[in-house]
């Protein structure tokens, strides 16, 4: 249990240096070094004999190797797609939903007949086609390193402070949403972690438990397509507010799992928490990119999915101590829904505090150097205008 929730931990935690990374070497070198890392750590993982090589080789090297390939995933997205951003969101971070669903019956199939080592092997297949795919990624927005190379005639690496953008956090709605998901996900993850257990402990063996996994599975594809699309509707970071009913829902759904004495009612149950599961996670890119900006949201991200790591890591093994207390996982699912609500309702002020921002922008005087170039352009203008004229005349209008 330790190595899956060490890799599942390094995976966010690394994600502040993957966009620092991102930012000075762009997407394409970031990916297939990450990809080239993770395969390196998954291979390295079929050879092991014992479980404690595997806290470095899988839940260090391989997880690592992951954090630096998915995020640039993110990021080359909003190179290339401004209009239907959330709707190309959906589309690639439904390819996860999509192998929840396949990918369990298919890793049962090859442990029952090739054991676990060759099954590591066959899965490096997957991490070489990931290698493969980042040579694709082509940046249409300039890093930083290339940017300090051009100034400078050479290249060379930038200042430290352009090299961790802590200037994000200068942004008040960036900063209220930075710490505002982190407090929602406290609760967000326990029913995924303690689902099955709760099951066992609720129907016993009489029931299939794995339904639950492919219902959460399905719809939460279902969902990162619908409101990736629904998210290209709705005008500026007021795409905030699908997050904030996503919180809302997760949170009554999570406390109403205790409620559920019926297998059916708790497959209902999975079915709307896999849809807003879905939601979540879709439209988190394209709200970074409205807050920030395309220039900063690698660094954006990262920090926001660092700071994820640490709710990720402490809300499960919280819940699972309040079982071991209690002889059941009641309160830990009641409790579980507490985080989702007060995090939702701290997002609902992010779209008026960012339209005050950008009216205090608007507001501010403008310095010597902007306002020489507006008399600049409007010297142009008008000498243009005047201009216009004469050459009519010569030509016999």
């Amino acid at each position: 249990a330790w190595v899956s929730s060490l890799s599942m931990g390094m995976v966010f935690f690394c994600s502040p240096i993957v966009s620092v990374f991102t930012d000075l070497f762009g997407c394409r070198k970031v990916a297939v070094i990450g990809a080239a890392v993770g395969l390196v750590g998954l291979l390295s993982s079929s050879f092991v004999s014992t479980i404690e090589p595997l806290y470095f080789t899988y839940g260090i090297l391989f997880a690592c190797g992951c954090s630096f390939a998915y995020q640039p995933s993110l990021v080359i997205l909003g190179h290339y797609f401004k209009k239907r951003l959330g709707l190309v969101n959906g589309i690639v971070t439904a390819g996860s939903s999509l192998f929840t669903v396949s990918l369990p019956f298919l890793l049962r199939v090859l442990i029952d007949s090739v054991d676990l080592y060759n099954t590591l092997r066959v899965l490096c297949i997957l991490m070489f086609i990931l290698f493969l795919a980042g040579f694709t990624y082509k940046p249409l927005v300039p890093n930083t390193k290339d940017k300090e190379g051009g100034k400078k005639g050479k290249s060379k690496f930038p200042p430290a402070k352009k090299i961790c953008n802590f200037s994000v956090f200068k942004v008040l709605s960036y900063r209220i949403w930075a710490f505002g998901i982190p407090a929602a996900l406290f609760g967000y993850f326990v029913p995924y972690v303690h689902l099955m257990n709760h099951v066992k402990d609720r129907f016993g063996d009489s029931v299939p438990e794995e339904v639950l996994l492919l219902c959460l599975g399905i719809t939460s594809g279902v969902g990162r397509l619908v409101f990736g699309r629904v998210a290209d509707y709705i005008p500026g970071a007021k795409k905030i507010y699908l997050q904030v009913a996503s919180f809302f829902f997760i949170g009554l759904m999570s406390m109403m799992i205790p409620l559920c004495n019926v297998f059916g009612a708790l497959v209902a149950v999975c079915l709307f928490m896999g849809l807003f599961d879905g939601c979540f996670i879709c439209i988190m890119a394209p709200i970074a990119f409205e807050l920030v900006g395309a220039q900063d949201v690698s660094q954006a991200i990262g920090f926001l999915l660092g700071l994820m790591s640490v709710p990720m890591t402490v809300g499960p093994p919280i819940a699972g101590l309040l079982r071991d207390k209690l002889g059941t996982y009641d309160v830990a699912f009641y409790l579980a829904g507490v985080p989702p609500l007060i995090g939702g309702a701290i997002l609902c002020f992010i779209p008026w505090v960012h339209e005050r921002q950008k009216l205090k922008e608007r507001a501010k005087p403008v310095d010597g150097e902007t306002m020489e170039k507006m008399l600049e352009n409007e010297s142009t203008l008008v000498s243009d205008t005047t201009e216009k004229p004469v050459k009519e005349l010569d030509s016999g209008f």
